[in-house]
């Protein structure tokens, strides 16, 4: 039995297609294509000149800068005393009507979550202070 017989009605075998070459001669100029294209590729970059690290001044040189650091469960501690957040708006009120030039340190511990950094962020903002430094150390609680 053949694969193709014959077409009876002309005597001739009917010619049949075969795809596996083709596949392989597609596959060969797709590969040659893209190894052709990444090596057109320049890869270009800028020189980018990273500044030398200095140790750094302190963010305000006067005294009356308050230091607000936030620690967990809602505390914070305004110089190194113990409060909560509750009490954030009243103090930061009479510190800007208290003082000249309020300056103020944000600064959180390893156990401040970042809800109540937020929060005091948006508390000194509508308190009107606008000399606010944030701290990026690390720092224990209550220092």
């Amino acid at each position: 039995m053949e694969l193709f017989p014959p077409d009876p009605s002309s005597g001739r075998k009917r010619a049949r297609i075969e795809i596996i070459p083709l596949i392989d001669v597609i596959f060969f100029l797709l590969a040659t294509f893209v190894l052709f294209t990444l090596s057109l590729n320049k890869i270009q970059s800028l020189p980018v000149s990273v500044p030398a690290v200095q140790t750094s001044a302190p963010p305000f040189p006067d005294d009356t800068a308050v230091v607000l650091q936030i620690s967990e469960h809602g505390t914070a501690y305004w110089n190194h005393e113990l409060i909560t957040l509750a009490d954030l708006p009243g103090r930061l009120l009479a510190y800007k009507t208290g003082t000249p030039n309020p300056h103020l340190l944000l600064a959180g511990d390893n156990h401040a979550s970042f809800g109540d950094t937020v929060a005091a962020l948006d508390e000194v903002r509508r308190a009107g202070l606008t000399q606010v430094a944030v701290e990026t150390t690390d720092r224990s609680t209550g220092r």
